[in-house]
């Protein structure tokens, strides 16, 4: 959202406020906004704001995409680190993938950081898409949903 002195006199000075919504990201982001004059040598112009996210549980990644040959094991990790000073704790609450998915979590250091290994079981070509939910103990983000796609194509001759 940006709001902004609509009419600058020439050699004037002028302000530009830009505001941005930070949810649903983590880590660092970069935004840019243009800014359109009618100054010929330079009729556009280009913020760039650079930040950080602090989020309270960071994930690697909140989509995993397994991809591959039928009839063949896919495996992809997604790691999750509590960034809060309290120990984090994990539950199953949601996982609607059973019969193309397994999952298993594990605690590479108590409370602190975990891996979500997802593995594809076996089968014929097909898509699906599906959502594991792991309830957490930090009331700022009570819930982790991680999205898995599959994409299984028929083998071929390699």
């Amino acid at each position: 959202m940006a709001h902004f002195d609509r009419t600058i006199p020439p050699g004037g000075e002028g302000k530009i406020t830009l505001k941005v919504n930070t949810r649903g990201y983590q880590g660092k982001i970069r935004k840019r906004a243009k800014v359109y004059t009618n100054d010929p040598r330079r009729n556009v112009e280009v913020l760039s704001i650079k930040a950080f996210v602090k989020v309270p549980i960071y994930l690697s990644s909140k989509y995993v995409y397994l991809r591959g040959l039928a009839g063949r094991k896919i495996t992809k990790t997604v790691r999750i680190r509590a960034e809060g000073n309290k120990l984090l704790k994990l539950e199953q609450s949601h996982f609607d993938l059973s019969k193309k998915v397994t999952y298993r979590i594990e605690e590479v250091e108590a409370g602190r950081i975990f891996k979500v290994h997802f593995t594809s079981i076996p089968g014929p070509a097909g898509t699906y898409q599906g959502v594991l939910k792991l309830k957490t103990n930090y009331p700022e983000r009570p819930e982790i949903t991680i999205r898995v796609m599959g994409k299984i194509r028929k083998g071929g001759k390699g």
